[in-house]
Formats: C-alpha cells, structure tokens, sequence
C-alpha cells in the first residue's frame, strides 16, 4: 500500500501541513517585531525558530511512524485477512494482541471468522449428507425452477432424462420449449409441473412412458411466501403395475376355470335331483360327467398348489445322476401309439450319445416334457411331423444338454411368445384345448421345473409353421 494513500500518510501530511502554516503565520508576524525589538539577539532567536521548527517535524514525523505501526500496519492485516476469507480461506486468523480498539477488532473479527468456518463447514456437511441421500435414493429426484428449467438431479435422473429427451413428443408447447429444451421439464411431467403451480400445492399422478409407468409426486419450492421452483420424486411402478394386472388376470382365470366345471356339476345334479335321467344310462351319464368335471377340479387345484410351491422355492426335487437319453426313448415309446393313432410322424434325434446329467430329478423333468409334447399334438394336424432333438454342447468350461420339441403345427402369434409361460395365458384363440382336460398351467409349471434345475426354457415359432420349444440343462448342478 502507498504510504501517502494510508490513514497515516494523510494524517501526517495534515499534520506537516499544519505545523508549517503556524510556523509561517509566526515568522510573517513575529520576525519584523523580533529584527525592531531584538535587534541584538535577533539572530539567535531565529536560530531558535528554526530549531523549534525543526524538532516540530521531527515529533511530527515520528509521531507518524507510531500511528503507522500502531494502526496501518494491523489494518494492512486485517484487510489481507478479509481477503483471504473472500477467496475461500476460512481458517484465518489475525495475530493482533493488544487493549485497545484495533485489538478488540482483531479479536471480533477472529470471532466472526471461527463463526464462519464452522457455519461453511456444517453447510458443507449438510451439502454432503444431502448428495449422499440423493445419490443412494433408487428414485428419480428432479428439481425445476418456475420457469421449468431443470437446475438439480439425482444419478437415476441423470439417467431417466436422455432416454426422454430422446422420444419424440408430440409437443403442443413446441414454441416455448425450443432452445434450451435440453434443459427445460421433461414433456411427461410438463402438466402436473403447471397444475402445481397453479394450485401451488403437492401434486402426484401415475406417467405412462412408453412401456413403463411412472409414480411421480411433485411438491413446490418456497423462497419466503414466493414459489421459487418445485421437487418432483420419480418411481418406477411398472413392475408394480404389471404385478397387479398378473394379480387381476389370474383371479379372473381361476374364477372362469373354476366356473365351468362348477356350473356342469351343478346343473347335472340338479338334472338327477329332479329325476330328470329317463334310465340308468343316463343317470350313469350325468353322473361320469360330474365326475369327470371334479377331476379337472382336483387337477387345477393341484397344479395351483404345485405351482405356488415352486415359485416359493420350495420345489420337492429328487435329484439323482439321470441318463436322459433313456428318458427321452421312454416318453418316445409312451407318445408313439398316440402319433400313430392321429396320423403324425414322431421322430427322435438323438445327436450324441452322451447325454447325461449330474443332478436331476427323472419325474419332474418327464412331467416336462410330456406337457411339451402334449401341447405339440394338440396343435399339430395329422400328416404333419413333431421332433424331439436331444444334443450336448459346451459352453466355456461348463457343458449343457439342449432338448428341443419342434412341432408342425399353428404356431404361435409374435407378439404372444414373452407371454405363453405366463398362467393361464392362451395365445392364439385357435389353439385352445378343445376337449382335452388341460388346466392352462402346464407352462407355467414346466417353466419353474426347468428354472428348478438352474437350467432355461425358451420358444420361437412361426403362425402356420411350427413352434419349437428350447431346453438347456447344466451337465453339472451346483446344487446337488
């Protein structure tokens, strides 16, 4: 700092100024009286003059120095303490030990720099704590200020915004988003952002995006009694969704397939009840009838129970060493009269010999693969063919046996094969089970049994060519 732009500099300057002005005033108005009364001693008294003069500036100048050390160099201090605050350096402090007024600023200003850092340091904690919250949450947190400019996100935001950006919208407010669209709400949340501002209230609604949907509350920021933006909380319920129409579809299918066997029962008693049976034939008849209307009963009650014991993991499985080629030349033999019997061609190809695995359980994965094969000849015409290919392939260092049941029937429709292992889902209206006694649960239930034996089940089909049915089975369970 410039010693004449400081508080002393211009105090001593004053100072000098001062002094000199009184000793000219004295000289203008005392010399001519001193050289007419003192004409003796009128040097010495100048002389005098001059040495009062001279030790005025020099107190003068001294005085200065003092007030320089006393006073500019702790302001030079605190002024670069202030700055180093200013820049970020919180941890500054300033050395000044004295009683009077420069001391107690020291010490105040000391204060106020301790009450700061600890005030940045809790903000920055709490900054912290509010970053961990949101980047451990597994919900989208967006925040948006009043003009829907997007300012803050959580990662899963991050990551939701792009895939939205990306769908071209139908944008009625194309206008008004253009420009900074990139930064401006989402176009799926853009009328529940304005009907919170104008209620300026909490407000929630379920998004539908594509094929998800999306649970989103949205509640506004205030800045005193001023909306300053809003925070809106984004969940993914689509499985949630999913899960609750799974729920409401298979009520619906157990009521209709409980239905009808319930109302044949009833009505054939009701028939006997009323000795509406003219012979013993026709009382035998009815009564078969409610019998065998009971049995479809018993059996889609039983393959409810088995199917909630797998999907509970609680699979009842033998597993044992299995020779599946043995199995697959017995379920050969046991659907041979029944392809003969309807015309069909039944072939089994066996690729390799070595078709073995660890740890099986024979029954279950029989029960597989008659279910698989009685849906191949309840869709597939006479004339036509149904394979059953058995093969082993190996996969890294891990061996798999893969079992295929092609067939040469209706095929199943595109967009129904992610749903056909789904209970009591029916693909085609074409392939329905007509007279059989299926319960709609056999893929189901065969999908679990594979997933049982760490193995996957998959199907490709074509409408008017076939479907196949895919297998693979780990030679080696890590579970036996």
């Amino acid at each position: 700092m410039n010693f004449w732009t400081s508080l002393v500099g211009k105090l001593w300057a004053t100072i000098i100024c001062l002094v000199a002005c009184i000793l000219i005033i004295l000289a203008l108005f005392l010399l001519p009286y001193i050289d007419t009364n003192f004409s003796n001693n009128s040097g010495d008294i100048k002389r005098l003059f001059t040495y009062t003069a001279i030790i005025g500036f020099s107190m003068t100048t001294f005085f200065a120095l003092f007030l320089l050390t006393k006073i500019t160099q702790p302001m030079q201090k605190l002024i670069s303490a202030t700055e180093a605050i200013s820049k970020g350096e919180y941890s500054t402090r300033l050395s000044i030990v004295t009683s009077d007024e420069i001391g107690k600023l020291a010490n105040t200003f000391n204060h106020m720099a301790a009450e700061l850092e600890d005030n940045i340091r809790n903000l920055n904690q709490e900054k912290e704590h509010l970053a961990s919250v949101l980047r451990s949450m597994s919900d989208a947190v967006i925040t948006i200020d009043t003009s829907g400019r997007i300012i803050l996100t959580n990662p899963p935001a991050q990551k939701l915004i792009p895939k939205w950006r990306d769908i071209d919208w139908d944008l009625e407010q194309e206008g008004e988003l253009e420009g900074n669209a990139d930064e401006k709400v989402p176009k799926p949340l853009l009328d529940l952002f304005e009907r919170m501002l104008r209620e300026s209230a909490d407000v929630s609604a379920d998004v539908h995006v594509k094929q998800g949907v999306w649970s989103v509350h949205m509640a506004p920021l205030y800045a005193e009694n001023d909306i300053r933006g809003a925070v809106a909380v984004l969940r993914d319920i689509t499985e949630k969704v999913k899960l609750e129409k799974m729920r409401q579809d298979f009520v619906a299918n157990v009521s209709h397939e409980i239905r009808t066997p319930l109302s044949m029962m009833q009505g054939y008693s009701e028939a006997l009840l009323d000795g509406m049976a003219a012979s013993p034939e026709e009382s035998q008849e009815l009564i078969q009838v409610i019998h065998d209307e009971s049995l479809r009963m018993g059996r889609l009650v039983k393959d409810l129970l088995d199917l909630a014991r797998m999907e509970a993991g609680h699979t009842d499985i033998q597993r044992r060493k299995l020779d599946v080629n043995e199995m697959l030349e017995r379920v050969y033999r046991k659907f041979s009269v029944r392809a003969k019997e309807n015309g069909i061609d039944l072939v089994y190809d066996k690729k390799t010999a070595d078709l073995v695995l660890e740890a099986a359980d024979e029954d279950k994965l029989e029960q597989v693969l008659t279910n698989l094969l009685d849906n191949a000849f309840r869709h597939t015409p006479g004339g036509k063919r149904i394979r059953i290919v058995a093969d082993r392939t190996e996969a890294g260092l891990a061996s798999e046996l893969i079992i295929k049941i092609e067939d040469e029937g209706a095929g199943i429709p595109r967009e129904d094969l992610p749903y056909v292992f789904e209970r009591f889902y029916k693909a085609d209206k074409a392939r329905v089970r007509g007279t059989s006694n299926g319960t709609g649960l056999g893929l189901a239930i065969v999908k679990s049994i594979v997933e049982a034996h760490d193995g996957s089940i998959r199907v490709s089909s074509q409408v008017g060519e076939g479907t196949v049915f895919s297998i693979r089975l780990p030679v080696e369970n890590d579970k036996a």
